[in-house]
């Protein structure tokens, strides 16, 4: 069973960083696209970033282009969120999810895995 863990939410103020981590357990297709997502309240769960762990090429949600970087360890399974220069609209909770093979985009519907999530606050 497929499982993944989020780690690294928080409360920052605007402009501070934050960096999350997922942790990959279980049997999945490799190589495989991991991405982030985040769902605001009272919003749609949204794609931010995704990583080809075949390959290491990269997606952004172009609201956080330049701003948030995602990157992936291998070996330890896990994919990495660093968030840089926070907005109040970043506000939302992340949540890490996985699919086999390569990365179609930023969809949610292609992701059959999902972890539980973890909370960023940004506040102004």
């Amino acid at each position: 069973q497929v499982q993944l863990v989020e780690s690294g939410g928080g409360s920052v103020q605007a402009g501070e960083s934050l960096r999350l981590s997922c942790v990959v357990s279980g049997y999945i297709y490799s190589p495989n696209c991991m991405g982030w997502f985040h769902q605001g309240s009272g919003k749609e769960r949204e794609g931010v970033a995704a990583i080809y762990t075949g390959g290491g090429r990269t997606l952004y949600a172009d609201s956080v282009k330049g701003r948030f970087t995602i990157s992936q360890d291998n070996a330890k399974r896990t994919v990495y969120l660093q968030m840089n220069s926070l907005k109040p609209e970043d506000t939302a909770v992340y949540y890490c999810a996985v699919r086999g093979g390569t990365c179609r985009g930023l969809n949610r519907l292609d992701f059959p895995y999902w972890g539980q999530g973890t909370q960023v606050t940004v506040s102004s």
